[in-house]
């Protein structure tokens, strides 16, 4: 059965940082591209940054791009996502999420995490 366990998130100042994993199972891992999403209260689903399966290439949303750093570990099943210089607006339940190739990771991704909340304050 396919799995993504996220973790590392918390309670942050505005400015800090915070570095998110999720772990897969290794038949996701090697063959989907990986991604983050989140979901802030009142607010719809958001695609937040997405790399390739190789690693070679990634794809970041506006609003988190020169902050946030999407890397993945294929020798630990691991995708990772370093954020830095938080701010409140960043405030949200981040979930993990695998897709056949990239833009299908961005647009409607295969298997989801169950999230981690993340909360900056001001």
């Amino acid at each position: 059965q396919a799995q993504l366990v996220e973790s590392g998130g918390g309670l942050v100042h505005a400015g800090g940082s915070l570095r998110l994993s999720c772990a897969a199972s290794g038949r996701i891992f090697s063959n989907y591209a990986m991604g983050w999403f989140r979901h802030a209260p009142g607010k719809e689903r958001e695609f937040v940054a997405g790399i390739t399966r190789s690693g070679g290439s990634t794809n970041y949303a506006d609003s988190v791009k020169g902050r946030f750093t999407i890397s993945r570990d294929n020798g630990k099943n691991t995708v990772y996502l370093q954020m830095n210089s938080l701010k409140p607006e960043d405030t949200a339940v981040y979930h993990c999420a695998a897709g056949a190739y990239l833009t299908r990771l961005i647009t409607g991704p295969e298997y989801w995490g169950q999230g981690t909340q993340v909360t900056v304050s001001s």
